[in-house]
Formats: structure tokens, C-alpha cells, sequence
């Protein structure tokens, strides 16, 4: 059962990476502070993006990644 768990623990890391790679850079230097009042009027519909929904699955991704360490955790100190 701890080679499953562990399995799948390194399954989400490389998922958890993966997701991360994919994220476009926030910081744009500069440019990016002397545009942010057009950027901030033009990302209305940014919840919508791939980039957001790229950071919403690294929300979960990350939790499942830390719930299944405690998880291996607990199952390491009870000796299974």
C-alpha cells in the first residue's frame, strides 16, 4: 500500500510540475508597471484564460500533493 501511495505522490509532483512550466511569467519589468491600469481594464474576462485556469489546477494539485504527503507520512510512523 506505501508503494501505491508513493506512486502516486510522485505522479502528482511530475503533474504538479508540469502545471507549474506551463505558467506564463508574471513579472513583465517595466512595461509592465507602466501599462498596468490598460492591463488591469483589459483582463475583465481573465478568469476565463488558460493562464488562470492553469493556476487554479495548481491550487488543487498542490493541496492533493501536501494531503497525500501527510497521508504517506502517517503511514510510514504506523509502519504499514
Amino acid at each position: 500500500m506505501v508503494t501505491f501511495v508513493t506512486i502516486l505522490q510522485l505522479l502528482l509532483g511530475l503533474v504538479l510540475i508540469l502545471v507549474i512550466l506551463f505558467q506564463s511569467g508574471k513579472s513583465q519589468g517595466l512595461s509592465g508597471a507602466i501599462g498596468g491600469i490598460a492591463d488591469s481594464y483589459m483582463s475583465k474576462g481573465k478568469a476565463k484564460t488558460a493562464d488562470a485556469k492553469l493556476a487554479r489546477a495548481t491550487k488543487w494539485v498542490g493541496a492533493g500533493f501536501v494531503i497525500l504527503t501527510l497521508v504517506l507520512d502517517c503511514m510510514v510512523a504506523a509502519g504499514l
